[in-house]
């Protein structure tokens, strides 16, 4: 029985680990502060009530869970001659990669159905796009992570294991798991591309399609009228080649390559999170307004708190 397994992270230099660990907790600081930021920004300003931004706030939510669940083991491993996780820790990072992998999958497309309604079908926006309709997509895209990521815990579970326990990367994931297994994994690896790989990309051929034909559709509107909705789509657009190149790369391809899977492993857990809170705000020029109000009146309320506090001071 296996009780734990060995990382093998991404390299055994001790200066290149050194450099890593900089670089990979300056990255997960950026995650961290990226994504809280454009949630603050959403719940604080009236303007941002919106089905849109409602949508895009729970996407933060996901890319920040998606990458705690990874990134602050990895860059504390840095420091580990042996990079240990128990049997049930890397089950528990199976769970929750799947859920929260599978909870964005589902938010993608339901920004991407958003941005449809508006462009094709402006005048019933506010019919289609209502208050319970968002909540209920929110509460649909949870529960299909759920879901997948039970359906991937049962496959681990069942892994037969028979001492192998070194696994050639800095997190456990089912791909990396599989090759433990002391049993044929052909069938095994067919299960991971029909359960993972096809759903990846079908969502992707379908989002493709339809950010197609919003594109087309705004072509034959006035330029004035449709930089805006360009602009946001592109944003779009990014975040989806993104998010769903290095799955399907992941999990959908079938001629892995060591160097290119630890690669896309870092692109997936720990730089699309930071990507998208960055494309999102450079695009948008609301954001990045409301942005700049919402740090103004930070400053403005520290200055008030010092001043009040000082006055105190001297009535005392």
């Amino acid at each position: 029985m296996v009780t734990e397994f060995i990382f093998l992270g991404l390299s055994n230099s001790r200066e290149l680990q050194i450099f890593l660990f900089v670089f990979f907790f300056v990255f997960y600081v950026g995650i961290v502060f990226g994504n809280l930021l454009i949630v603050t920004t959403v719940s604080s300003d009236s303007h941002f009530h919106s089905p849109m931004y409602f949508l895009l706030a729970n996407l933060s939510l996901t890319d920040l869970s998606r990458s705690s669940v990874t990134a602050p083991k990895m860059i504390t491993d840095f420091f580990s001659k042996h990079k240990v996780i128990s049997f049930k820790g890397c089950l528990a990072q199976i769970f929750l990669l799947h859920f929260f992998g599978g909870s964005e999958l589902v938010i993608l497309i339901a920004m991407a159905f958003d941005r449809y309604v508006a462009i094709c079908k402006a005048l019933h926006y506010t019919t289609i796009m209502c208050g319970n309709v968002c909540i209920g997509i929110v509460v649909a895209a949870w529960g299909i992570g759920f879901l997948h990521s039970v359906s991937q815990l049962a496959l681990a579970v069942n892994f037969p294991f028979c001492g192998l326990k070194e696994i050639d990367s800095f997190y456990c994931d089912l791909p990396s798991v599989i090759k433990l297994a002391c049993t044929d994994t052909y069938r095994l690896d067919i299960m991971v591309i029909a359960n993972s790989g096809v759903l990846t990309v079908c969502s992707f051929i379908l989002l493709i399609i339809s950010y197609t034909i919003m594109l087309m559709t705004i072509q034959l509107r006035p330029a004035d009228r449709s930089s805006k909705a360009l602009s946001t789509l592109t944003a779009h657009i990014t975040v989806v080649l993104l998010f769903f190149g290095s799955c399907i790369f992941i999990y959908a391809w079938p001629f892995p390559i060591k160097s290119l899977d630890k690669f896309l492993a870092v692109f997936y857990s720990v730089i699309t999170p930071l990507l998208n809170p960055i494309i999102y705000t450079l695009r948008n020029k609301d954001m990045k307004t409301a942005m700049r109000q919402l740090r103004k009146w930070n400053v403005n309320s520290r200055a008030k708190s010092y001043v009040f506090y000082n006055c105190e001071i001297n009535l005392i």
